[in-house]
């Protein structure tokens, strides 16, 4: 078995993403490995009911800039203050198969919510990044889970 030498850890920016870096951080830490942080916006059409008070680029640029800052805060609070952050606009999915085989990561590292009922039939994002992914993916439980 060959040890991880860079971790890509994915992050949506949400109050799960703290948890999800902690344990990227710990196998980092155990196995000597660099850390790349990645957030990837994905923008949704909306169809506009009058005049906008700033065009779409704006809006987005705005956006992109947000998450950046604020990736670069929970990359500083994680420890990884010199690491990589990256963040993409695009298919969530695509994105992060796409970063990862950029990079050369030999692990992702995302958050993964339980499904239960009719949610299990939907093909959710560490669902498609596994069978996609260039490398090993570690999905790291996050909301209601049960330990």
């Amino acid at each position: 078995m060959s040890t991880y030498r860079r971790i890509l850890l994915v992050v949506d920016l949400t109050e799960h993403s703290l948890a999800v870096g902690k344990r990227a951080q710990a196998l980092a830490a155990a196995l000597g490995a660099q850390v790349e942080l990645l957030h990837v916006v994905e923008f949704v059409p909306v169809e506009p009911m009058g005049e906008t008070l700033m065009p779409a680029v704006q809006i987005e640029e705005e956006l992109l800039q947000r998450a950046a800052e604020r990736l670069r805060a929970l990359a500083a609070e994680l420890g990884f203050g010199d690491a990589p952050c990256h963040v993409e606009a695009g298919n969530v999915k695509a994105e992060i198969v796409r970063i990862a085989r950029e990079r050369h990561a030999d692990l992702i590292v995302l958050g993964s919510r339980e499904r239960h009922g009719l949610s299990i039939l939907v093909n959710l994002t560490e669902d498609t990044v596994l069978h996609a992914a260039p490398c090993d993916v570690l999905a790291v439980r996050v909301g209601n889970s049960h330990r």
